[in-house]
């Protein structure tokens, strides 16, 4: 891109016009006979081409009519045609044929008509029309060409953006047909087994209960994770059959106001957990509070796994623009000897890269594993102050 390219239209037009009125001025000076008259037909002829974009007829009808005064009483030749050739260059590139034409043809003819009694066919005056003739039919063709070349760019760019609409939709329909079937699959497959293990569990805590007997602490858990998981199923598929793929369907699935019964169910297992929550509790966007909770799910699941007979400790930190949730445990991980990465550390590292956030998932120095995420939160309303001093929750505490 040129420097020029870079100037506003109107400017490019006025610099247009005043070089030309600046030369067509060095004509007048140079040209015996002259006087007021002609400087002013020349300079309103001239500047009038500060409008050939925006209103091509107006200086069109302007400059040939004060080129015309001009070549009548001054007789200056080829140079007075300036103006009124970049005129008929503007209407024609602008769809003004017929005008253009006239505009020409009336130019063309005064000035002949100017000339025509000292007119010597064998010399000048012969080359001096056809030169003219030439120059218009020259600016008829390069305004032609011009106007079918920015009609083939317009229709060019409007072809690629109808081809990018027509490909964001098939991407789109492709999208939502694959989310369909996947929705279709997972309620063949997991809600029925699901269905079929919360049925089962339901019926051994009923047998157990009316034979008089307790209840075994790990059927009670598979009856209640069964529950909790036929829920996040439905709302997963309430998400996936969502036709307009939004998020915002996901609002009813777990947050960290269901914190407290995952603590729970995981104690239910044999593991150890405590619960610490820090800073002023508020209201969390959606998609954070979805993160957080699924991360301390999923850490909790990694403890019950593979460190056996380890203690979990969670902390939930609201800290100022960040939340942040971490899950310790003193398990047999060390750094001699980490853990190798699964599934659920990198659906995890998704989760948090997604908002922008950090996470750091690696064995202790004294121990054991950290998992720790700082999720940002943009727009964070308080819902309740609460003071350092009671920054405990009431799940503190190992079972």
């Amino acid at each position: 891109m040129s420097y020029l390219d870079r100037w506003p239209p109107l400017v490019k037009d006025g610099l247009l016009a005043v070089v030309v009125a600046a030369a067509l001025s060095v004509t007048v000076a140079d040209t015996p006979g002259v006087g007021a008259l002609d400087f002013a037909a020349v300079i309103t002829g001239s500047l009038s081409l500060v409008a050939w974009r925006r209103a091509p007829l107006v200086p069109l009808v302007v400059s040939t009519a004060c080129m015309l005064v001009f070549a009548a009483h001054a007789q200056p030749g080829p140079p007075s045609a300036f103006p009124v050739l970049i005129s008929v260059f503007a209407a024609v590139r602008a769809g003004h044929r017929l005008p253009a034409t006239l505009a020409s043809v009336v130019f063309l003819t005064g000035s002949l008509a100017v000339n025509l009694p000292n007119a010597d066919w064998s010399g000048q005056n012969l080359q001096t029309t056809t030169l003219l003739v030439g120059w218009f039919l020259t600016a008829g063709v390069t305004a032609t060409v011009n106007r079918h070349r920015q009609a083939y760019l317009e229709q060019a760019e409007q072809r690629a953006v109808e081809a990018e609409r027509t490909r964001e939709e098939m991407a789109r329909r492709r999208a939502g047909e694959e989310r369909l079937r996947i929705a279709r699959e997972l309620h063949d497959s997991l809600t029925h087994s699901i269905s079929i293990i919360k049925v089962q569990a339901g019926v051994a805590v009923h047998l157990a209960r009316k034979r008089g007997e307790d209840v075994p602490a790990a059927l009670l858990a598979i009856q209640e994770a069964s529950s909790d998981a036929m829920r996040e199923l439905r709302a997963t598929l309430e998400v996936l059959r969502d036709s307009s793929g939004s998020a915002d369907a996901e609002v009813h699935s777990s947050g960290l106001d269901r914190l407290d019964d995952l603590v729970e169910r995981a104690r239910s297992t044999g593991l150890a957990a405590t619960v610490t929550i820090a800073g002023a509790r508020r209201e969390l966007p959606a998609e954070v509070d979805r993160a957080a909770y699924r991360i301390i799910q999923e850490a909790l699941t990694n403890v019950s796994r593979h460190a056996g007979g380890a203690t979990a400790a969670v902390r939930v930190d609201y800290a100022g623009e960040e939340l942040i949730v971490q899950v310790d445990d003193d398990g047999t991980a060390t750094r001699d000897a980490p853990p190798v990465p699964g599934v659920g550390l990198l659906g995890m590292r998704e989760r948090v890269t997604a908002l922008g956030g950090r996470l750091r998932a690696e064995p202790r120095p004294e121990g054991g594993f950290t998992v720790r995420a700082e999720l940002p939160l943009k727009e964070p309303l308080p819902l309740k102050e609460t003071s350092r001093s009671q920054e405990t929750s009431p799940l503190e505490g190992t079972s």
